[in-house]
């Protein structure tokens, strides 16, 4: 018998775009006998023209496929517009493929937006036991499950109000414990879960978690690339409605992050064209992986280098490179300059000319995740004098996969630029 519990072949979805109907019947038909005729619309208003140009639809999604085993957890990926939600909505049965096709065994409970499947005029009990039996399920089932429900949503105090008057906090929590405990062969979590707070996200991922080792499936759909790269083994990256890449969870994210930062990250490393008019120069900065290697896209539970290489022309005293990280949007981090204590006492003060390097290690877990921006200059002070500013040098991201967890070391993640784990010295007081 097949493991593979969802079958996706040649899946295209498109959309029209703009006005597709008039407002009677009547209309409706003067136009499509003029449409046979090779006539202009007669509904149009005075002065505006047919669009006949083939831009009045999208292509949400094109030319899709790919296979789901049971018990898999599969993150699905990409920027708004991707066709993330499209692509569930398919696998949910909410709406038809305009080509190819979608085979799925079993049955399915979707979270794709807050308040799936629920009746405003009923309250949370009865919401239940109504999503139970459009999944199925017998009342005597759903009786043994109801407890747990609630408990898991924490909702026991408003069970019996109306959900319409449920904030959309209240509505996930209910809508997440209904989904994952009324035992669907396939679990559809689109992005809503980030309406929740974060003990409740925390909460759910580890109940998918749960599922995924009780045989059953899981798609989950999030921008959270921490949540992802803890939760999913393998990867979707969909862009422009086609599926581009898919693989280990830690690869597609470093895909996409590279892919979806708002600057260019194609290359790790920035070269300066050669300027001979100035003194010192800047010629190159690069980002190093702990092993070496070249990226612009890291995992913050390991350390990173910043290196400057720059060139001195001319013997020049007192001189220094100065380096500065900054959050993007500019926002100041952490600023540095070189002493070159590294060079002999007599020579530190006078740069004889040569090609230099300099490298600024940063110790994993000191930043939190985010985009970062680097900007480094060379100048001197009494009197002042800039000899080279390229401005914004180099650009990075770092992200949290969550290797620190599994290495013994807790920090917090979520909060703030820095993200390293302090010591807590705690006193007690008689």
């Amino acid at each position: 018998m097949s493991d593979i519990v969802i079958q996706v072949e040649n899946l295209s979805k498109y959309y029209r775009l703009g006005l597709v109907g008039t407002t009677t019947l009547e209309d409706d038909l003067h136009r499509a006998w003029a449409k046979l005729r090779g006539k202009p619309d007669p509904t149009l208003k005075i002065g505006r023209e047919e669009n006949n140009d083939g831009d009045d639809y999208i292509w949400a999604l094109r030319d899709i496929s790919f296979e789901v085993k049971q018990g898999e957890i599969l993150g699905i990926i990409g920027s708004n517009g991707a066709g993330k939600s499209t692509l569930l909505k398919i696998l949910s049965r909410v709406t038809a493929p305009t080509i190819g096709e979608c085979h799925v065994k079993g049955r399915i409970a979707s979270l794709l937006e807050v308040g799936t499947g629920f009746h405003p005029e009923l309250t949370g009990r009865q919401n239940i036991f109504l999503n139970g039996a459009i999944l199925g399920m017998t009342k005597e089932e759903i009786k043994q499950k109801f407890d747990g429900i609630v408990a898991f949503a924490e909702m026991k105090k408003f069970i019996d109000t109306p959900v319409k008057r449920y904030s959309s906090g209240m509505y996930v929590r209910l809508a997440f414990a209904v989904a994952a405990h009324l035992e669907p062969e396939i679990l559809v979590v689109d992005e809503v879960l980030a309406v929740g707070d974060a003990a409740f996200q925390m909460k759910c991922l580890g109940k998918m978690k749960d599922v995924a080792k009780e045989g059953r499936t899981v798609l989950f759909v999030s921008h959270n690339m921490e949540a992802i790269a803890k939760l999913c083994e393998r990867v979707f990256l969909l862009d422009q409605g086609k599926l581009i890449s898919s693989g280990p969870a830690n690869e597609i994210i470093e895909q996409y992050l590279k892919n979806a930062l708002s600057f260019d990250a194609s290359s790790p490393e920035n070269t300066f064209p050669s300027d001979p008019d100035k003194r010192m120069q800047i010629n190159a900065m690069r980002v190093l992986r702990d092993n070496g290697e070249p990226s612009n896209v890291l995992d913050r539970a390991f350390p990173f280098k910043i290196i400057i290489e720059y060139e001195v022309r001319q013997p020049t005293e007192n001189a220094s490179i100065e380096f500065v990280l900054e959050k993007i949007l500019p926002k100041h981090v952490y600023g540095l300059f070189s002493l070159d204590t590294d060079l002999n006492p007599e020579r530190r003060n006078l740069r004889q000319p040569g090609r230099y390097i300099s490298t600024i290690i940063f110790p994993q877990l000191i930043l939190n995740a985010g985009a970062y921006q680097i900007r480094a200059w060379i100048w001197k002070s009494e009197p002042v004098e800039i000899y080279d500013d390229p401005r914004v040098a180099l650009q990075f991201h770092l992200y949290s996969s969550g290797t620190e967890n599994t290495i013994g070391i807790v920090s917090r993640k979520d909060s703030g630029l820095l993200g390293f784990p302090l010591k807590w010295d705690i006193q007690i007081l008689t």
